[in-house]
């Protein structure tokens, strides 16, 4: 197996980064652990400074939004600094861009935040939203939407590249000034402007990726509406029917009404109503199969654009994972091992599986001794809680569950009656008991230390076996709870035990 080769043992470096985004509607920092394949926020704040408002009808910034955004920049630079960043990536988007006033404003605030600012065109504002939902939905098929407050920006994706894309000025700030705050001449606005987007003919039958809060907003509302078990916004799905439901809801109700709904940002009451309209819209003209919420969006996909190409290539969800192992693990050694061994058992004339379900395999593998340091009555939650509440990205809400779930049963070893279970089929449940049983082997073998199971063999033989192999040297590691847990696994494998020492 060579996908961990160079794969680094001590634990990662902390060498912060951050972000600054300038958009029509906020002004925000996140600071991330470093520039890593998938970084993870250690500090994250916006001010809301409605840059954008008025910029439809007067063409420029309005004053108090930009005393706002410079009060905001000289405390991002002060926290910055205060928390140990060396490198501040800054941008501005589509109100900086469009107004008159955008330059003497930008001059301003890259003294005000003492980096230089680029000012993104809506070509490139798209094509790091794109680069954001690649770089935490590998896998993602269809078109990316990024909503602000000025703009919003279409663009396809497929097969880790990216493909035609527009810009829009449909966003809901903009369509407050441009509709005179009335819900339906904004309809007639966004129906006019979506008739001309030919890129949402590609829309049909593949997926809609949602970034930008005022969407993230109404996937929280739909989870809550469902009492969906897993609040991770991160790769939620809708149905095109769901999604449309929801923001057809949310469209017709009044900004004092939704202040009352616990599930929606206060910040966001005034412009929901305008997002959902533009989802609806998008998604009657678009016939997406699904909506996807990427929590990953121009802040990542600019990080994303900093990284070799080695790093970039990398798999999303392993690198996590195994920064996880070099922090929580006792041996992260003993986790790559574990990938190793199990390996006997599937593949080859073992248990077939496909290649997700490998990946998964080998990332359970590497979250399985995470918990090892919480007291033993609270390890199988404190693991089902971090794995399933991490910031994990190139993974789905099912395959999230599967991890979760596999360490939970190693440590428990019995059923649960948590919601977080109908996510799963009968064959990952299967899976799920079945890997965890092979770690509840392997820690009572191995003591959760390197060097020992490479020596030691498991594999499914002849006359519907389970073969335990053993060299001489190690044969005092038998005892009672090797046997009573090897002949565990093997009826749960519809087979019959076998120690063989040589």
């Amino acid at each position: 197996m060579s996908w961990h080769k160079g794969f680094r043992t001590e634990p990662p470096t902390y060498r912060p980064v951050a972000v600054v985004d300038i958009g029509s509607n906020s002004v925000r920092l996140v600071v991330y652990d470093g520039l890593r394949r998938s970084p993870t926020p250690v500090f994250n704040e916006k001010i809301l400074c409605g840059l954008g408002k008025g910029v439809a009808i007067t063409g420029k910034l309005a004053d108090g939004g930009i005393a706002r955004a410079l009060a905001a920049l000289r405390r991002f630079r002060t926290l910055a600094k205060q928390i140990g960043v060396k490198q501040v990536f800054a941008v501005a988007t589509a109100a900086a861009r469009e107004a008159t006033n955008g330059q003497a404003f930008i001059e301003s605030a890259e003294e005000a935040i003492g980096v230089g600012i680029n000012v993104l065109s809506g070509r490139e504002e798209a094509r790091y939203a794109a680069l954001g939902v690649i770089a935490g939905i590998p896998e993602a098929d269809g078109i990316v939407g990024d909503l602000g407050g000025g703009s919003l920006e279409l663009i396809d994706v497929q097969d880790g590249k990216l493909r035609d894309g527009i810009t829009l000025p449909i966003g809901p700030l903009r369509l407050i000034d441009m509709s005179g705050g009335s819900v339906k001449r904004a309809k007639e606005i966004v129906d006019e402007y979506l008739e001309k987007a030919t890129l949402l003919v590609n829309l049909k039958g593949r997926s809609f990726y949602a970034v930008g809060g005022t969407w993230r907003n109404l996937a929280r509302l739909h989870m809550a509406q469902n009492k969906y078990p897993l609040h991770v916004l991160h790769h939620y799905a809708m149905t095109r029917q769901q999604a449309s439901a929801v923001a057809d809801l949310v469209s017709g109700l009044s900004s004092s009404s939704l202040r009352d709904v616990r599930e929606v940002s206060k910040s966001r009451s005034d412009t929901l109503p305008y997002g959902a309209l533009v989802l609806d819209r998008l998604l009657a003209k678009g016939k997406a199969t699904h909506v996807v919420s990427s929590v990953y969006g121009v802040r990542e996909g600019l990080l994303y654009s900093k990284l070799p190409r080695r790093k970039m290539q990398a798999d999303a969800l392993l690198s996590s994972c195994w920064d996880f192992a070099r922090r929580y693990a006792r041996s992260p050694e003993h986790e790559l091992e574990l990938c190793d061994w199990t390996d006997q058992l599937f593949g080859g004339a073992g248990f077939k599986e496909t290649e997700v379900e490998t990946r998964l395999r080998y990332a359970a593998c590497l979250l399985a001794d995470i918990g090892w340091r919480a007291h033993p009555d609270y390890r199988a939650e404190r693991s089902l809680g971090m794995i399933s509440q991490a910031a994990f990205v190139g993974i789905d809400h099912p395959g999230r569950v599967f991890l979760a779930l596999t360490v939970f049963y190693r440590y428990e070893g019995e059923e649960m009656g948590d919601g977080l279970v109908h996510l799963l089929d009968d064959n990952q449940m299967m899976r799920a008991h079945l890997l965890s049983s092979i770690f509840r082997l392997a820690y009572i073998l191995s003591a959760a230390m390197p060097g020992m199971l490479p020596r030691i063999g498991l594999k499914m033989a002849e006359g519907k076996t389970l073969q335990l192999r053993l060299p001489k040297k190690l044969q005092d590691l038998m005892g009672e709870r090797v046997e009573k847990r090897l002949a565990g696994l093997a009826s749960e494998m519809g087979r019959v035990a076998k120690v063989v020492i040589d």
